[in-house]
């Protein structure tokens, strides 16, 4: 053949390129990977011009950007499918994104692949050689149409193209069937759904864990409705031995076409084993690597995904529960601190009061109440506690005699009084014509009335009013205590009987308690076999509780109060000291032992008035109460800190809540001193000769900095003492 001719051949053999991209780089690139296929490759930047060209010359294949300004690559594609000369001429994507809805518009209209840019050379050659090569043995066979020889070349070469054009069908529609997968169990289903019958008659994947045991597998077969899933121990003798067959290293590509079986690997992580049974199809001996390589991909994918949402949801677990109990714990802590500290306070003070005036003098007499009153408070406190922690490990036992229940009841009521007094609150009471006669322990049942009374008098505000009433119903014994208080929320009412459980509470906590007073109440009406019910409208809507006991029919027995208190010395030195604190009992005490010690005291139980006494009265030492109402110890210090009046004075902060966090609260607030409840009283009076005498007589100008010097402060385990920057 003269060279003339060869090239008349080549020129006639060479095929039509259409590459459709807007901007003139990516042109350029693609220009250069095509030339190597020596085709004629026409480079248009518009669908307008992709349209026209298309009229004019048949293509083998379009390349087509998605994203494109004037006409985008979709609808490009749509109206190249209107022309009958186009209407089947392959389309491949080249796209820098392409989600599910994209994807799947582009395989409706025809699309044979989606290449994502920036483009693998390779891959794009060999897919667009694939398609240049169909059309030249398309225009072979029309050349050599007249001839049988030529006509079963042309076959041949048809037959090997659309089995082409099937593989890459096959494996694009695998790919979108896998695409997004996030349930590994679905992306089995959706394998064998693929692979039965396109590839063999019946199917198996099986999944391994990284210890390659096995952790999943199912199987289909032609005509089944559904995929079987199997469990590690399920899956048939015959197929675990082709499994463990295929897994054995090394396997030669031979041996895997013989095995039927082949592993799916994401890198040089062993997922698991696809495996056909049966005599599989002519796209299934050619696809198999490629189906298992894309199935891996998927899987792994999936896999990751579950894996992590297993263990968001376990930490979030975790953290919660952690959360949650350290919440409790700290609650608890500072609760019990401040609540069993409190009233020691006003003891200590007391009692260093009875020290030093001594004799019958009638502040002795106070002192002497406000002690017992105070110890009283902190008995029944731990009392309560410990009574709990009894009940639940039965160690009360009742001893039960008849008593006449309004008789009790009564008891209970003047035993309140004080208490209802001091808060300005009324009582009423309704009971019965006839005795009432119950089985019962006087001491327990009275503890349970005086619980039920103190907490109507807690949780209703100053000038409410609590209705008491002893009644019988059906052969029981009822004692009712209701309030026109502050009321239970809805969400709690179904808890208030569990140990610790209360209602949310300020910083000041000037209901008191530890939600231990109602549990005790549950636990000892049904030592009593009886039960208590609570009931309320909701918050500012008051409470009723209903203490249920079996009735009798004999004699009575009752129940009665005490008393107690004790002694010593201290202190001296004229400073002027403002006490803020919102308990009476501790701002009296605390003032009257200071005003014995020689100094100059003023009260202010709130924040305003404390405001107000510093500007007056302007204080050298501030004591003040961490636990105010409304505004709390820490902002007020803040305040005081930035008055010209009270810059350099020392400043105390006194409190029940003495754990780290509270401590260091203290600090930035501006304190000079944290001084846990009840402080001692020769401390305290030692702490403010300490200041004076590092301060010196210079009349105060000096910054109040606290010592530096550990030795010089008092010695005692509840005071610390802060460095002010």
């Amino acid at each position: 053949m003269n060279t003339s001719a060869t090239g008349a051949v080549d020129a006639q053999e060479k095929v039509d390129i259409l590459v459709v991209d807007d901007l003139p780089e990516k042109l350029l690139v693609f220009k250069t990977v095509l030339d190597e296929l020596n085709q004629n490759v026409v480079f248009v930047r518009s669908g307008t011009e992709a349209l026209r060209e298309v009229l004019t010359r048949e293509f083998a294949v379009i390349l087509l950007d998605v994203n494109m300004p004037d006409i985008d690559g979709l609808e490009t594609a749509t109206l190249i499918r209107r022309y009958k000369r186009s209407a089947h001429t392959p389309i491949i994507f080249i796209t820098a994104y392409a989600d599910e809805m994209q994807t799947a518009r582009g395989y409706s209209l025809g699309a044979v692949d989606y290449i994502l840019s920036p483009v693998v050379p390779d891959v794009l050659r060999s897919k667009v050689r694939v398609f240049v090569e169909l059309q030249q043995l398309q225009r072979r066979i029309a050349r050599q149409a007249d001839a049988r020889v030529a006509q079963a070349a042309a076959e041949a070469a048809l037959l090997v193209a659309e089995e082409s054009t099937r593989r890459s069908a096959f494996l694009s529609d695998l790919s979108h069937a896998l695409s997004g997968l996030l349930d590994v169990r679905t992306g089995m289903h959706r394998l064998l759904r693929m692979v039965v019958p396109a590839l063999a008659p019946a199917a198996t994947v099986a999944l391994l864990d990284r210890q390659l045991q096995l952790t999943c597998a199912a199987s289909w077969r032609n005509g089944a409705e559904a995929a079987v899933d199997h469990t590690s121990g399920e899956l048939p003798l015959a197929e675990l031995e082709r499994m463990q067959h295929a897994l054995q290293p090394p396997l030669a590509l031979d041996q895997l076409a013989t095995t039927l079986a082949y592993p799916m690997r994401d890198g040089q992580r062993l997922l698991g084993v696809l495996m056909l049974s049966g005599e599989p199809t002519a796209l299934g001996t050619a696809v198999l690597e490629e189906v298992a390589t894309r199935a891996a991909v998927a899987f792994a994918a999936a896999q990751l995904h579950q894996d992590l949402q297993v263990e968001i949801q376990e930490r979030r677990r975790t953290e919660a529960r952690l959360e949650e109990a350290n919440k409790r714990k700290d609650e608890f802590l500072a609760m019990l601190s401040h609540e069993l500290r409190n009233p020691l306070a006003p003891i200590g003070n007391a009692v260093e009061i009875i020290r030093r005036i001594g004799g019958h003098d009638p502040k002795l007499v106070w002192a002497t109440d406000v002690t017992d009153r105070q110890m009283r408070q902190l008995t029944r406190l731990v009392d309560e506690l410990l009574d709990v922690a009894r009940i639940g490990q039965g160690k009360i036992v009742l001893q039960t005699a008849p008593l006449e229940l309004a008789s009790l009841v009564t008891q209970c009521v003047e035993m309140q009084r004080p208490a209802l007094a001091a808060r300005r609150q009324s009582l009423t009471r309704a009971m019965p014509a006839a005795p009432v006669w119950v089985q019962a322990d006087g001491a327990r049942l009275q503890q349970v009335v005086n619980n039920l009374l103190s907490n109507a008098n807690k949780y209703t505000p100053e000038g409410g009013s609590i209705h008491v009433a002893v009644t019988t119903d059906r052969g029981q014994s009822v004692i009712s205590v209701r309030d026109d208080g502050m009321g239970i929320e809805a969400e709690l009412l179904p808890r208030v009987f569990d140990l610790f459980e209360q209602g949310k509470r300020a910083l000041d906590r000037n209901q008191g308690g530890l939600g231990v007073g109602l549990t005790l109440v549950q636990r000892l009406v049904h030592l009593h076999q009886g039960h208590v019910e609570a009931h309320s409208a909701g918050p500012g809507k008051g409470a009723e509780f209903h203490v249920y006991l079996p009735c009798l029919g004999a004699p009575a027995a009752s129940v009665a109060p005490d008393t107690n208190a004790n002694n010593t010395s201290v202190t001296r030195m004229p400073r002027r000291v403002l006490i803020v604190e919102d308990n009476v009992d501790v701002a009296e005490t605390t003032a009257t032992m200071l005003t014995l010690a020689g100094h100059n005291v003023r009260w202010a139980g709130d924040a305003t008035e404390a405001f107000t006494a510093a500007e007056e009265f302007a204080p050298e030492v501030v004591l003040l109460d961490i636990g105010l109402p409304l505004v709390d110890g820490y902002q007020v210090a803040r305040r005081l800190r930035q008055s010209p009046a009270t810059r350099h004075a020392l400043l105390v902060g006194l409190t029940g809540y003495g754990q780290a966090a509270d401590r260091q609260r203290g600090r930035d607030a501006g304190f000079d001193h944290h001084l846990l409840k009840p402080a001692d009283p020769a401390a305290l009076c030692a702490l403010i000769e300490g200041w004076r005498a590092v301060q010196g007589d210079a009349g105060g100008a000096a910054d109040a900095v606290p010592l530096d010097d550990a030795s010089a402060l008092p010695k005692t385990a509840n005071l610390y003492a802060f460095k002010r920057p």
